[in-house]
Formats: structure tokens, C-alpha cells, sequence
């Protein structure tokens, strides 16, 4: 189907890439074999260290040339395997194009290559009294990775998602042609979005090389509330009637003491407070003390008459450190207390977090196996995994492909989809033509042809 690199291709691209950035077998670092759970791997024939727009167009049309399958990867924080070279091929990493190349604070933009770091960004704009909104919980993955799969994170039920902040960018096609899509004016109604289709394309339409990304004004004031309820149907039935009360939390998050306790054991830390089976967090942010307290102040209350036990007000540094760096570390806390895991990323309606997240604690009993999790319960998105701990191989094979069946059957019962923010990747494939049906698949397919012909861009992934 593909073909293999050759020493002439070796020796094409050593023409113009310097040696200490081109590697090929096994001077190739196993990293480069998996994404973050690594539970898919192959590794790539070579991987090289891209450095601009003109490099990777090079590599791309003399890939589409010859036929060889081509992965991009940044920071490898990936969950579904979106990264990993199924098919060997080329990879591109693009952690060297991480320059922030301007800042308009006329028109409130910012402009960067691919491989800038989510949490360099945050702190670059901040830095000059402006707000960088999509806030996934991993802040070491790049920027490109972000767009790639429209990461959300625990601001979106106030702001929004990544797509609703990308303004233009540069992307290279397959054939190594480059576009620039979008650019920094506010509305843009001018024929079909390519802007759109490529954000969330998971690297199989075109690589990004740069990106025009909205800012907003940094708001003056952020205080969160922590607040425990006696059970998990009184903290996420809680969630619709805040969202409809007049005051917005830019982020409702839930937990579980179970998932709390993983993070204190992880981090050395205690939580805030540890006692009760359920919290929600929320956070507020405005321009003024006495907006936010206002608005903080009435939640508090809705949430004390919905069954809350307590409020607790997180507005000092310690605190907001003790809370947050806790909420933020969930996702490796779980990981390091087993051995093997898998998510289930799914987003329903905010009114059916509730039932979704009770349907996992009895199919965790109805199957024998740990089904921890956490989420964003502002807007419906759920972070659930499937724990291996000490079951063998055979016997963690057959029940995560039980439980994701049943959870994402569930999904779609409730009206939800198989993912919130995470992507499709490799992994995820199947349960997305289950949801989607023949009808659907088969226009992304052609989408996907429109862009590359030859399917050699992130082969494998999302609809393949």
C-alpha cells in the first residue's frame, strides 16, 4: 500500500535536514513509538525535527511523490493513539517551530508556530495583561495539538473550545502546496470553512505550520468555590440549575473522594478537604470584586438549597495551589495507581451527566473492574477510565473491550458522543462508525480525499 523509506530517500532529505535533526532506526527514541498511555505502538522509519513552513513542504511533496505515509507529532500528550506511525513511514516532530512570532494588540491576536507550549502561551499573553481561554489539563502540549483535536479543558463552559478561538492558519496539504486559511478579521463569511475542517481533523487533512489565535482582555479577579455534596446525583444534578442561574462560572468541575484521594496519594499533598463523596469546583473571574462576589455569592446559596453540605471559598494562593494542582494532576494520579488504563472521553447533554456517571459505578461492579473518573460537568464532558490493575493480559483485553462497549453504547443512548475533546485517533475508530452510521462516514471519507488523494497524511486515524 505504502511504500518503505529507501537510502535515496535518506539521502534526499539529509540534503537539506542537518544530521542532529533527522534520525532513522534505532537511533529513533522509543517515545516516538506511543502517545501518552501507550497502548498503541509502532514506531516510524525516520523522524525529523521540522524547523518551518518551507522544510515541510519539501518533505511532503516528495512524500506524496513516492508514497510514503507521513505522521506530524508534538508533544505526544495524545490519548488515542493520534500521533503513533501505524503505518512506519515518516514522522514530523514540530517542537522545534515554537516561536511566538506577534503579538496585535490592536486587533487582539496572537500568532505562533505549531510546537508552542499551551502553558507558554498562557503565561506570554498574560504577561501582557491579555487571556488565552482553552484550558485543557495538559499545559505541555503544543498549541498545534490543541487545534488538531479542538481541545476544550475546564474554561469552555464560559468560552468555549479551541475552534472558537483559532483565526487563521498556515497549513501545508499533502502534496506540499501551503494555504493560509482564516486570518485576523472578526467574520469571515466568504464560501466553505477550511479553517473549520481542518481544526479537529487530528492531523489527516493538513499540517499546521501556524496559527492566528483570538485573545481576549485578562479578566482582574478569579476565585473558585469548593463545594462537597453527601452523593454524586446531589453534585451533578446541581450543574443545570447554576448553568440556567444568572451567574456564569467560567469552569463546573466534578470529582469524586476516590479520584481526590489518588491525586493527595501521587502529589504528597492534602486536598482541601477530602470528606464528603462528591465535590463540584467552580471557578468565576470578572474585572471587578464586587462582580465576582455577587455572582459566587448567589451559586453558593444555589448550591447550599440543592443539597450542598458545605461552601468553601478558594481565594489564596495555598489554596487555589492545594485545589487546583490536585484537580490537574487526576489523570496521572489514576494512571500511577495501576497498571494499565484506558479512557472512555465521552460528552453528553449537562442534564445526563448525572445518570451517565452512575451508569459507570454499576458497570464497574457489574463487571469486576475499576471505572474511576472525573469531569468537566459544565458542559457534559466526562473523563472516565478502565483500570487493568492485576488482571492479566487475556482477562484486561476482553473486559475493557466489554466496558467500552457498554459505555459508549450508554453514550449514545443519553444522546452523547464518543468524544468530548480528546479525539478519535486510532483507538477510538470503531465506536465512532458505530455512532455515525455508513452515511456519515462515507462524506468524511470524501473530505478526507479531497485534501490527500493518497491517503498519506495520518493514515489509520479517525475514519480509516
Amino acid at each position: 500500500m505504502y511504500n518503505k523509506v529507501s537510502q535515496r530517500d535518506i539521502a534526499y532529505l539529509s540534503a537539506f535536514i542537518p544530521c542532529e535533526r533527522l534520525f532513522c532506526g534505532n537511533d529513533i527514541n522509543p517515545d516516538y513509538s506511543h502517545d501518552e498511555l501507550g497502548g498503541i505502538e509502532n514506531f516510524p522509519e525516520v523522524v525529523i525535527k521540522v524547523t518551518s513552513t518551507k522544510e515541510v513542504s519539501k518533505i511532503m511533496k516528495h512524500a506524496y511523490d513516492n508514497n510514503i505515509p507521513v505522521v506530524v507529532r508534538g508533544s505526544g500528550t495524545g490519548l488515542v493513539g493520534g500521533s503513533v506511525a501505524m503505518y512506519g513511514g515518516i514522522m514530523l516532530d514540530t517542537t522545534l517551530m515554537n516561536r511566538i512570532l506577534e503579538l496585535d494588540d490592536e486587533n487582539l491576536t496572537v500568532t505562533v508556530e505549531p510546537g508552542v507550549l499551551l502553558m507558554e502561551l498562557s503565561k506570554f499573553v498574560e504577561e501582557h495583561d491579555l487571556f488565552y481561554p482553552p484550558d485543557p489539563g495538559e499545559k505541555s502540549a503544543t498549541i498545534a495539538g490543541n487545534i488538531s483535536t479542538n481541545a476544550g479543558g475546564m474554561r469552555a463552559v464560559k468560552y468555549g473550545v479551541t475552534r472558537d478561538y483559532v483565526r487563521g492558519l498556515t497549513v501545508v496539504l499533502p502534496d506540499g502546496e501551503v494555504i493560509n486559511i482564516g486570518g485576523k478579521a472578526v467574520k469571515n463569511s466568504s464560501g466553505y470553512s477550511l479553517k473549520d475542517l481542518i481544526v479537529g481533523s487530528e492531523g489527516t487533512l493538513g499540517i499546521i505550520t501556524q496559527a492566528v489565535l483570538r485573545l481576549l482582555p485578562l479578566p482582574a479577579k478569579t476565585v473558585s468555590l469548593l463545594v462537597p455534596f453527601d452523593n454524586v446525583n446531589k453534585a451533578i444534578e446541581t450543574v443545570p440549575a447554576i448553568i440556567k442561574s444568572k451567574s456564569v462560572p467560567t469552569a463546573i468541575e466534578f470529582m469524586e473522594r476516590g479520584t481526590i484521594m489518588f491525586s493527595e496519594t501521587y502529589l504528597g499533598k492534602k486536598f482541601a478537604d477530602s470528606r464528603s463523596p462528591a465535590y463540584l469546583l467552580l471557578t468565576f473571574d470578572g474585572n471587578t470584586s464586587e462582580q465576582i462576589e455577587y455572582e459566587y455569592t448567589s451559586v453558593a446559596k444555589l448550591c447550599l438549597s440543592m443539597g450542598a453540605t458545605d461552601v468553601f471559598l478558594v481565594d489564596t494562593d495555598e489554596r487555589k495551589e492545594s485545589v487546583w494542582g490536585a484537580r490537574g494532576a487526576f489523570l496521572e494520579a489514576i494512571k500511577a495507581s495501576t497498571t494499565e488504563m484506558d479512557e472512555c472521553d465521552v460528552c453528553v447533554p449537562r442534564n445526563r451527566v448525572a445518570e451517565f456517571v452512575m451508569y459507570s459505578h454499576r458497570l464497574a461492579k457489574d463487571i469486576n473492574i475499576r471505572i474511576p473518573g472525573f469531569g468537566h460537568a459544565g458542559d457534559g464532558n466526562l473523563h472516565i477510565y478502565v483500570c487493568r490493575d492485576d488482571l492479566t493480559q487475556e482477562q484486561w483485553k476482553e473486559k475493557l473491550e466489554q466496558a467500552f462497549d457498554k459505555l459508549y453504547k450508554k453514550a449514545e443512548e443519553l444522546n452523547g458522543f464518543v468524544s468530548g475533546e480528546h479525539g478519535i485517533g486510532y483507538a477510538k475508530r470503531g465506536f465512532l462508525k458505530n455512532q455515525l452510521g455508513d452515511l456519515q462516514v462515507s462524506l468524511m471519507k470524501r473530505i478526507k480525499l479531497a485534501f490527500d488523494p493518497k491517503c498519506i497524511l495520518n493514515p489509520g486515524k479517525v475514519i480509516e
